[in-house]
């Protein structure tokens, strides 16, 4: 058990996408293949404890290698390996409290040697540090249901996001993709990606909320489709949001994907500003996430020869 877990870099990889899971096989996977990129993506608690691991497997090599020539440290204490791995970790540190010392030309050379590569382990330590830090993300959250509903007499599918940050991600713009498994007439099956278009796909001020529209007419791929077609041909939505954050300027990107299943027609997203009794326009994240059923005078014609599942809870 215990080696399983010292060798979690060869466990599988697992992607859920669209709501299936994919489990990636026959890659080449070494502990030191794309290092860096291993040490941007790993959890802060991993990456800590593999450089914590690193420092006490570093200093107990060059112990092992002052123990080679007895006495070559003056006043170790305690005698012996122990006493060696402190003053390792002493001079790798640049501590030099002064009662352990090197009094050979041996120790001197070995304490040379530890500290040029010992500067570039802590080179390499803290500038992944603060490329952990400085890595722009993305607080951006979607809705979890898309909705379809009549908007100026056209059945329009729906999705939100909304920027958690509340800072402004200028040069905001959206791409929405409808993903599904399509047969040729000679039987060959592929994932299929179209492009669906959207009424606007860029946002000056992406600060608060967008949402996100897309008119199925004649011209969409999912004009005339039915429920049924959708579900076999595994479809789903994915939604992509690119911009440059005001307050780092740096690029960033989220995505999101929703099962067809995920999708709720004849129903609006709820409402997130309101008004409260002094005038001031407030701003309910709470609610983010609720879907309402239109009242039925509201619901408009469908494209789809069979409603979509409302089984799944919502609100």
């Amino acid at each position: 058990m215990a080696i399983k877990s010292l060798l979690w870099w060869r466990r599988p990889r697992t992607l859920v996408l669209g709501g299936r899971t994919f489990v990636p096989l026959g890659l080449r996977d070494h502990l030191w293949e794309d290092f860096y990129h291993r040490a941007l993506t790993i959890s802060w608690p991993g990456f800590f404890g593999v450089a914590v691991c690193i420092f006490l497997l570093f200093n107990v090599l060059f112990a092992l290698i002052y123990q080679l020539q007895p006495g070559g440290i003056a006043n170790e204490t305690p005698e012996g390996l122990a006493g060696a791995f402190f003053f390792s970790v002493e001079t790798l540190a640049t501590v030099g409290y002064g009662d352990m010392h090197p009094q050979s030309l041996y120790a001197h050379l070995v304490a040379t040697a530890e500290i040029i590569l010992g500067i570039g382990n802590i080179a390499i330590v803290t500038g992944l540090i603060f490329a952990r830090f400085s890595r722009s993300r993305a607080k951006i959250v979607f809705g979890k249901f898309p909705v379809v509903r009549p908007i100026d007499g056209k059945p329009t599918l729906m999705v939100r996001a909304a920027n958690m940050r509340l800072n402004l991600i200028s040069q905001a713009s959206a791409h929405l993709h409808l993903l599904r498994l399509y047969t040729s007439p000679e039987g060959y099956q592929l994932r299929r990606i179209e492009d669906l278009r959207l009424v606007r796909n860029r946002h000056p001020v992406f600060r608060l909320s967008w949402s996100v529209m897309h008119v199925i007419d004649e011209q969409s791929p999912l004009h005339g489709a039915s429920v049924e077609d959708l579900r076999d041909s595994e479809a789903s939505v994915l939604l992509t949001i690119e911009g440059v954050d005001e307050t780092t300027s740096q690029p960033l990107i989220a995505m999101y994907q929703w099962d067809i299943g995920e999708v709720r027609w004849n129903h609006r997203h709820a409402d997130l500003v309101r008004r409260d009794e002094n005038g001031v326009n407030v701003i309910d994240y709470s609610v983010f996430h609720d879907v309402v059923p239109l009242e039925e005078g509201k619901r408009g014609q469908v494209h789809f020869s069979t409603r979509l599942d409302e089984s799944a809870p919502h609100k």
